[in-house]
């Protein structure tokens, strides 16, 4: 990496901090903070929903489960689980948001149980939150922790590691704290073009210094069985089989695209039902044709570094649970920043950088805090003045942002894929909290008592399944939430039944 790339990249990190900033001026009341007054277009809300499904965690670990050895497409299989998943929230959900002036999810079931079970999903929300993006925040670090040492190859990686993270944190926090939801989205709409681009120029740079260029990748990749899509094993231990991605990859979609603040908040930046829907399912053709190009990507990059002709190669670790052991990068997630710091012209390695950096940058910062004020802070300081739920959003974004860069600073101990770290984490609360969004559509003599009764036991058994069992992460949300659905079912009949038994 040369000179311009570091002006490429610090270039961006200003242009969004600035640009946050700009939006300082726009944001006067708490509606405007965090749903845009209601008035972004469809289009706008579509790239943002892409752009934040794509984070660095896409765009670093999808190329390092192709590249592991093992590794292949089947990942895809989760991804039509995703689009299933679009169509039942479309239909299910996305009219129940329009039902009055939300601004967050969960006040919908503040209405349908009570305070009790809408505080308990938006403290969830808020901790697992915290924690999956600080994995994120992690991940990007380490790229842009790598673009210094091609500096300074005698540095402390780790030093590196810490300050990049602060940096990066910084400049999140900064972004958030001025422009709040509609400063996220439309830098998102930015950042689409920008990683979509980096990884296209990416793709190109790795496939011309291929030797036998395209008709080489194809053979290599078919020799190892790369391309290969579908596994309909009905095993519940292995990640991507065609049952886990279509069954659970669509409870799964359902409960981060149906019940997490982080992405309804974005769907509730338009006025109408219909445009949020239309956001939504548009989204989905492009997040599959980009999943598509970062597999492809990992082949490619297999093809380049040949891990296959090493010796140590037949002893190396192979694709188990959705964790890359890859030779010769001691985990998947490495192989993509060393090609982009150590093997792209100087320029397009800014780009790329860059693009890492814009898929990184897609902050949560601003839905937690819109969560944490409505949902935790409200109901214990009611009927105060807007302006004071403005300030205290602006003090939990900033606060939140800190929790976030010690959590990153922790999570550098660990050494699996971040995308399952992320993915297994969202997944021990998002299973419970779909399920009592299900209980409410469908139990109707479910009441609040019911419902913490359901999700209780749901939170008990996930935390048993991801910690004592080996059972997929694909499967977490499907479980966690038919658990949460049938507890509070059976416990909504006893408490009938002893209402019943009372009034005789």
């Amino acid at each position: 990496m040369q000179t311009l790339d570091l002006i490429i990249i610090f270039g961006y990190l200003i242009g969004v901090t600035l640009f946050g900033m700009w939006f300082a001026q726009k944001q006067e009341t708490t509606e405007d903070y965090f749903v845009g007054d209601r008035s972004v277009p469809w289009w706008a809300i579509a790239a943002s929903i892409v752009a934040t499904e794509t984070s660095t965690i896409t765009f670093i670990s999808v190329p390092g489960i192709a590249f592991a050895k093992g590794g292949n497409f089947q990942f895809l299989q989760l991804v039509f689980g995703y689009m299933l998943g679009r169509v039942v929230i479309s239909l299910l959900f996305i009219p129940m948001y329009f039902r009055g002036e939300l601004q967050t999810v969960y006040q919908l079931l503040g209405t349908r149980f009570g305070t009790k079970v809408k505080m308990l999903a938006s403290a969830l929300f808020v901790v697992m939150r915290n924690i999956a993006d600080g994995i994120r925040l992690l991940l990007t670090a380490i790229v842009l922790a790598a673009v210094y040492v091609a500096f300074q190859p005698n540095a402390d990686t780790n030093l590196v590691i810490i300050g990049s993270i602060v940096l990066l944190g910084a400049v999140m926090i900064i972004f958030t704290y001025y422009g709040g939801m509609e400063a996220v989205i439309w830098v998102e709409v930015v950042q689409l073009g920008i990683y979509i681009g980096g990884a296209i120029a990416a793709a190109v740079v790795i496939l011309n210094q291929i030797d036998g260029g395209m008709p080489s990748v194809l053979s290599i990749g078919q020799q190892f069985d790369k391309f290969d899509l579908f596994d309909f094993t009905l095993d519940f231990t292995k990640t991507f089989t065609f049952w886990a991605g279509l069954i659970g990859g669509c409870f799964l979609t359902m409960s981060t695209h149906g019940t997490d603040q982080y992405l309804v908040q974005r769907y509730l930046c338009t006025n109408k039902p219909s445009r949020a829907a239309l956001a939504l399912l548009s989204s989905g053709a492009v997040v599959l044709g980009q999943f598509i190009g970062f597999l492809f990507i990992g082949v490619l990059l297999f093809t380049f570094y040949a891990p296959y002709n090493a010796t140590e190669y037949a002893n190396a670790g192979v694709l188990n649970s959705g964790i890359p052991a890859t030779f010769p990068f001691a985990g998947g997630d490495q192989v993509f920043p060393n090609f982009i710091t150590q093997k792209m012209p100087s320029g397009l390695s800014g780009l790329v950088v860059a693009a890492i950096f814009a898929a990184a940058l897609s902050s949560s910062l601003n839905s937690i805090a819109a969560t944490f004020v409505n949902d935790l802070y409200k109901p214990f300081r009611q009927n105060l003045a807007d302006k004071h739920y403005l300030k205290v959003s602006h003090w939990l974004t900033l606060f939140f942002g800190i929790v976030q860069i010690v959590v990153a600073i922790a999570a550098m101990k660990q050494n699996s894929s971040a995308l399952s770290q992320a993915l297994s984490i969202a997944s021990l609360i998002n299973g419970p909290i779909l399920g009592v969004f299900l209980v409410g559509a469908f139990v109707k003599r479910a009441n609040q008592k019911a419902a913490l009764i359901g999700m209780s036991a749901s939170i008990l058994l996930m935390t048993y399944v991801i910690l004592a069992t080996k059972i997929a992460w694909t499967w977490y949300a499907l479980i966690g939430s038919l658990v949460t659905l049938l507890v509070a079912w059976l416990a909504s009949l006893v408490f009938n039944n002893q209402k019943q038994e009372n009034a005789k």
